[in-house]
C-alpha cells in the first residue's frame, strides 16, 4: 500500500485508478461510467479491494475487467489487490451515467432507456420480448427499425435509421 496515506486517501486513490479502466466491449467507456464499479476498501493488512458487478451474469468481459483493473491498482501503487465480484443488487442499465450515456452516443451507439421496472419478489416470468424503439445516435430521429436482436456483445442489438439510412447499435434495457 502507498505508505504515507490516510485510509480515506487510499480509498479514493484506488478508486481513482480502477475507475479510470475502461471496458473491454465498449472501450470508449470506464467501469464507472457504466456503474459496473461497486465499492473499494482497504484491509487493515494493507490489501486493496475493489467490488465490481457485471452487467449480467456470465458477461464474457468479466474475467479481462478483473485482469484490468488489478493491474490499474498495482500500477497506482497497492501491491496486494483483490477484485471481488458481486452480483446483488443486480447491475441495470440505470447505472450508466449521463457522462456514459453521453459518450455512447457520441461513438454511435444509441444509449439505453430506463431500465424496466420490477416489482419486489420474485422475478415474474415473461415470454414477450421487450422491445423499444431507440433514436438513431447520428441525427437523432426515432425513426428507426431493429435489424437483429444481437449485436457485436451480447447487450446490444442492431438498428437502422429509417432517415439517414445509416446502421447503429444499441445498449439494450436491463
Amino acid at each position: 500500500m502507498v505508505a504515507t496515506t490516510s485510509q480515506t486517501e487510499a480509498r479514493r486513490h484506488v478508486w481513482a485508478a480502477a475507475a479510470a479502466v475502461t471496458d473491454p466491449e465498449l472501450p470508449m467507456l470506464t467501469l464507472a461510467d457504466l456503474g459496473i464499479l461497486r465499492e473499494v476498501d482497504i484491509t487493515e493488512d494493507g490489501v486493496a479491494q475493489v467490488w465490481i458487478t457485471p452487467t449480467y451474469s456470465g458477461c464474457p468481459a468479466l474475467a479481462e475487467m478483473r485482469v484490468d483493473v488489478d493491474a490499474a491498482v498495482r500500477a497506482a501503487g497497492f501491491e496486494q489487490v483483490r477484485v471481488r465480484t458481486t452480483l446483488a443488487p443486480p447491475w441495470t442499465t440505470d447505472w450508466i451515467t449521463p457522462e456514459g450515456r453521453r459518450k455512447l452516443s457520441e461513438h454511435g451507439i444509441s444509449p439505453p432507456g430506463g431500465a424496466p421496472e420490477r416489482p419486489a419478489g420474485p422475478v415474474p416470468l415473461t415470454l414477450l420480448p421487450t422491445r423499444t424503439v431507440p433514436r438513431c445516435p447520428l441525427c437523432g430521429s426515432a425513426e428507426t427499425e431493429e435489424l437483429s436482436r444481437f449485436g457485436a456483445t451480447s447487450c446490444k442489438s442492431l438498428h437502422r435509421c429509417r432517415s439517414c439510412l445509416e446502421p447503429f447499435e444499441h445498449v439494450k434495457e436491463i
